[in-house]
């Protein structure tokens, strides 16, 4: 197997146990508290500080940091290095003081802005105010572990970085389950749970960067050339990098007008959408930035090339499966993952279930495009070639705004969700086509063949699986346990038809190895 496949797979299976928790933590969220008001209120609250998290941790900060990280590893000696560590160390930490004070202190002022449609609700405003008060600070220990695991993703250590989200979902699911009904308002031991798990995942990576030498003694300097050329780059890629996160809250401002419970369906079809995005689409773009960087810095423009050749390679033979899966299966998927039946009114019911799928089929639409620009964006960045993929997300966003405002009133919350399939596609259409206008990528021959075999093995499973699971209802009908094994049997199903069709029309491991 070769390294970046290697590679690949460690952190994607780090990332199936983090999603895999994911899940029991939504699970745990939807059967003790439903879709009201109350957890509406606490996945604002959530989502303000967990927009950070992923512009730093999967965005902006990794897209400027690792590249120039790379750059001071190759080109200058082991004391230059350590020294743009500490100072970036010191320097992002009293930024992020300084801000995570403001966020405490507007609180107020930022629900207003991200959840304008809250005040129907008794209390509701002021219930998101408080738990924002107590997430807020996630600000700024993720951040911080983002900059460590930058650090150990440059060294190639990625399992470390990529196990980190699992504090998150455990603190969550203990909180919900332990905390909550110790709790006068029992939907706050969620933001409890927010603000521990951001004190230990920063504390988890600590010794593993002292183990290599590099744990940061921090110093303020903001006027370090390293530190200045970051904020330089971070500029722009803060806004490239992070459109489909920014598409995600416009669709929360939005969705805030809408029907009561309107967020929460977002809000987990979104976290079903998140599984394979998290492990194919995060797992590529955490493992192809620092090798595309090192092909930059080396000056081998085929090797680089050849890389984003193997990634999109990745992206049909796995992703483009992934959503006709979660297309097809978007109804049983949800019946089984959190219906619990009709409880007097409480916890996720038949009406949730059915708006969940809806929101989640049309994102499945989009999962190419979202999985691509992780893909594609980075072949722009590894340069530290920040305007295009500017430009791009500047359209991109202007579709999602359109196509919003065009679908929310006919569709619900569900033209919000395609809205933001429809950025994500454009977004990722844009960037492959700028990548081979400028020559930076072009791809190895075969493509038409390989791309006809892979979408026809996809045809099958999609018809397969469409004929053989049946509407939405008739699993609400079914016990959880037959959900749960049907379910699983259809999975096999449906990823045997597809393994067995590759096989058939001559695709081998070798078409994801090769780089």
């Amino acid at each position: 197997m070769s390294s970046l496949a290697a590679s690949t797979a460690k952190v994607g299976s780090y990332t199936f146990l983090s999603r895999l928790l994911g899940f029991v933590r939504d699970l745990a969220i939807a059967r003790v508290f439903g879709a009201d008001a109350g957890t509406d209120a606490f996945f604002v609250a959530f989502k303000i500080p967990n927009l950070m998290r992923r512009l730093f941790a999967e965005g902006a900060f990794s897209m400027a940091f690792v590249p120039l990280l790379n750059e001071y590893k190759e080109r200058r000696d082991a004391a230059d290095t350590k020294g743009f560590i500490d100072a970036m160390a010191g320097t992002l930490g009293a930024v992020l003081l300084v801000v995570t004070l403001l966020g405490i202190l507007a609180a107020p002022l930022l629900v207003m802005l991200f959840a304008p449609g809250f005040g129907d609700e008794p209390g509701q405003r002021e219930l998101t105010v408080a738990m924002l008060r107590l997430t807020f600070p996630y600000v700024l220990f993720i951040s911080l572990t983002a900059l460590a695991g930058g650090i150990l993703n440059t060294y190639e250590r990625f399992g470390v970085p990529a196990f980190t989200p699992v504090l998150l979902n455990l603190a969550l699911i203990g909180c919900a389950l332990w905390l909550a009904p110790r709790m006068d308002a029992p939907i706050t031991a969620l933001a409890w749970g927010v603000l521990i798990a951001g004190i230990a995942q920063l504390a988890f990576q600590l010794p593993f960067l002292a183990r290599l030498g590099l744990l940061p003694r921090p110093r303020l300097a903001p006027r370090d050339p390293g530190v200045r050329r970051t904020v330089r780059l971070m500029g722009p890629a803060l806004f490239g990098a992070s459109v489909g996160q920014l598409n995600l809250l416009l669709n929360t401002i939005l969705a805030s007008f809408l029907a009561s419970g309107s967020i929460s369906w977002l809000y987990y079809s979104d976290r079903l959408m998140e599984f394979p995005m998290g492990l194919l689409g995060v797992a590529l773009g955490t493992v192809i930035l620092p090798r595309l960087s090192q092909r930059h810095a080396a000056e081998d423009p085929g090797a680089f090339s050849d890389t984003l050749d193997w990634g999109l390679r990745w992206l049909l033979l796995l992703g483009v499966p992934a959503a006709v899966g979660l297309l097809v299966l978007a109804g049983p998927i949800v019946a089984t993952l959190f219906y619990v039946g009709e409880p007097a009114g409480a916890g996720f019911n038949a009406e949730d279930a059915r708006m969940t799928a809806r929101s989640l089929m049309a994102y499945a639409l989009g999962l190419v495009g979202f999985i691509g620009v992780k893909v594609l964006a980075p072949g722009f960045y590894a340069r530290q070639e920040m305007v295009v993929p500017v430009h791009i997300a500047v359209i991109a966003m202007a579709v999602n705004v359109v196509a919003s405002l065009l679908l929310m009133w006919p569709l619900g919350h569900t033209g919000l969700a395609l809205a933001t399939t429809l950025s994500g596609l454009a977004n990722a259409a844009l960037l492959l086509c700028g990548l081979r206008r400028a020559a930076i990528y072009r791809p190895r021959p075969g493509w038409g063949v390989l791309l006809a075999k892979g979408l026809g093995a996809n045809l099958l499973m999609g018809l397969v699986l469409f004929l053989g699971t049946g509407p939405i209802d008739d699993w609400l009908a079914m016990s959880g346990g037959r959900r749960a094994v049907e379910l699983g049997l259809w999975l096999l199903a449906g990823g045997g038809v597809y393994a067995a069709t590759l096989l058939a029309v001559g695709i081998r491991p070798r078409h994801l190895l090769q780089v």
